[in-house]
């Protein structure tokens, strides 16, 4: 998982599992072996509530929406890049924290540190990715 610099915990559990896959995906740019992660009324909230990439803040809902959100943030990066720093499994979930570094066409990246959580189902397949950061705070990060 060359994109994915885990410091945290590595002791197996569902949900940390499909968070490792989810992130190590997207670091290659694996767009179809990361929707398959995915459950089919599966959501995706990143950041939580309102932004650019979602202006009702209401999360991106089932698997063709999923798949839109990628086109719109993850297809716009050159890369990203995840330092997780710590990771806390319970019951179905897992929240990690870190930050999420993407590095754009233009050759600048920006961080977004903040606590990303993972639930899943009973299969492992994910049901709701919800990532809490700050866009200006990532903004203030440009370089």
């Amino acid at each position: 998982m060359s994109g994915v610099h885990w410091k945290a915990t590595r002791a197996s559990h569902p949900a940390r599992d499909a968070a490792l896959a989810s992130m190590d995906a997207v670091s290659r740019g694996a767009k179809d072996e990361w929707l398959s992660l995915f459950a089919d009324d599966a959501v995706v909230e990143d950041p939580v509530g309102p932004s650019a990439f979602d202006p009702d803040g209401k999360g991106h809902h089932g698997r063709e929406a999923i798949a839109a959100f990628w086109e719109t943030a993850i297809a716009q990066a050159e890369r990203i890049e995840f330092t997780i720093e710590d990771s806390f499994a319970c019951g179905n979930e897992v929240a990690n924290t870190g930050t999420i570094t993407t590095h754009l066409p233009d050759g600048s990246a920006m961080d977004a540190e903040g606590v990303f959580t993972y639930r899943v189902d009973d299969q492992g397949r994910v049901t709701a990715l919800r990532a809490f950061w700050e866009f200006d705070r990532a903004v203030a990060t440009l370089r």
